[in-house]
């Protein structure tokens, strides 16, 4: 019986409901019911416009984003699905900063509310850093189902994995 990595932190109920739609060959199915279409933000630029519509919609005083993109090279073993770096550059007397967005190659071919759950999430550090019961707040504020897409998105990533 493979492990469930993705679900650890979660109640062993949900976990063994899982594993027994896996066990049963169902947990694909299952998903494909649930999130039958995927998104159509192909490109970095069209994953910047993306993420800008929605830091517009619900973020408009937090500080810009310089740059978003879908990037090969985060690793899904050390749980890294978005990341947020934040650069302070001093330039004579003015102080330059800059905010960029990764998300996850992966995310290219997942259902559109798990890129709308990530990209929500990267863009609560925007105001809040550490991940505490405001950051929780912000994210369901801009994603009502926040809990419920990032749940159902570990599942999927416990599917992708028995592939």
């Amino acid at each position: 019986m493979p492990t469930l990595k993705y679900l650890a932190a979660y109640p062993p109920h949900l976990q063994d409901q899982v594993q027994a739609l896996l066990d049963r060959n169902e947990l694909g199915s299952v998903l494909a019911r649930k999130y039958p279409d995927r998104h159509a933000v192909q490109t970095d630029k069209a994953l910047y416009d993306y993420v800008i519509g929605l830091k517009t919609r619900h973020l408009k005083n937090a500080v810009p984003v310089t740059k978003v993109y879908y990037d090969n090279q985060l690793d899904l073993i050390g749980g890294t699905l978005g990341t947020n770096t934040f650069a302070v550059r001093v330039q004579g007397s003015k102080v330059r900063r800059k905010n960029e967005i990764r998300i996850a190659s992966l995310f290219r071919d997942t259902p559109a509310p798990f890129l709308s759950m990530i990209v929500v999430h990267e863009l609560a550090h925007l105001k809040e850093k550490d991940h505490n019961k405001a950051f929780y707040q912000l994210c369901c504020h801009m994603e009502p189902d926040y809990h419920q897409l990032e749940f159902d998105l570990r599942v999927w990533l416990t599917w992708k994995d028995t592939l």
